[in-house]
């Protein structure tokens, strides 16, 4: 496979990677370009000593911890954006890259440039730094009874409240009713034919709240009207990376902005 072909397989991954550890599509793409720029004009950046993909997660790493792209030169980040990049980064990066991407311990290490004691320090940091963040209630949106036990299973141990789990957009409309979600869950095909997609951006038209989507039909995310913020998760899942993903979605929502009616900040 060629250099190119191997970039381009893992382009997605980092882009997903990349949008966690922002909190913004728009920043997140430009981290990626900065890196693909870097990595045209010197295709020597790239250290493949653990694989290629770890050796793109590495490059990228040098490029989102460099003054060139953090500093004010750098593609514009709103202010919680920059919030976000003085937040115990290590850490983040760390979390993200075990749970989300699924790297082992020590690749890991390679990507951050660390040993392996030092990673399970700062994921251990993470996950105690995220645990204050993230109570909230939750609405699950999701027609396969077993799958969404195991979701409500999952996020009640993460110390969250469910709400209700709704098995079609009528549903999950009237749950939201009852009480406004700080956290939605949701497939995207549901049992009627209808759509959790359309029902999401429904209850979005009301009030922000940070999406993760847990489906079998991701390309149904990526062609459809998309709600921001949201994030996706293919299923067959690990809990691993739910949980990783809905405690990054929250504390990006928790740190930007207060959850408010769309027509009270207009």
């Amino acid at each position: 496979m060629s250099r190119s072909q191997l970039v381009a397989e893992n382009l997605p991954l980092l882009r997903r990677y990349s949008r966690a550890l922002t909190g913004s599509q728009a920043s997140g793409d430009a981290y990626v370009g900065a890196m693909l720029e870097a990595l045209l004009e010197d295709q020597s950046l790239l250290n493949e000593e653990r694989g290629a993909r770890a050796g793109l997660f590495r490059l990228f790493t040098q490029i989102w911890n460099s003054v060139a792209v953090n500093g004010d030169s750098a593609p514009a980040l709103n202010s919680s954006e920059h919030r976000l990049a003085n937040i115990t980064p290590l850490p983040r990066q760390a979390f993200l890259l075990l749970s989300l991407e699924g790297f082992s311990e020590e690749e890991v290490a390679f990507i951050l440039q660390i040993n392996v004691a030092d990673v399970r320090k700062l994921a251990d940091e993470a996950g105690q730094e995220l645990a204050a963040e993230i109570a909230t209630d939750v609405l699950i949106i999701e027609d396969e009874t077993f799958i969404a036990m195991d979701i409500e299973s999952l996020v009640k141990k993460l110390g969250h409240n469910v709400i209700g789990v709704a098995r079609t957009h009528a549903d999950a409309l009237a749950l939201a009713k009852t009480k406004q979600p700080g956290l939605i869950l949701a497939d995207i095909q549901l049992a009627d034919g209808s759509s959790g997609l359309d029902a999401v951006n429904d209850l979005l038209k009301t009030f922000e709240v940070p999406v993760v989507f847990i489906t079998a039909y991701p390309e149904r995310f990526l062609t459809g009207e998309r709600p921001e913020p949201a994030f996706l998760i293919s299923k067959p899942f690990q809990p691993a990376m739910v949980s990783a993903v809905a405690s990054q979605a929250l504390f990006f929502q928790r740190n930007s902005r207060n959850r408010m009616p769309r027509a009270a900040a207009s």
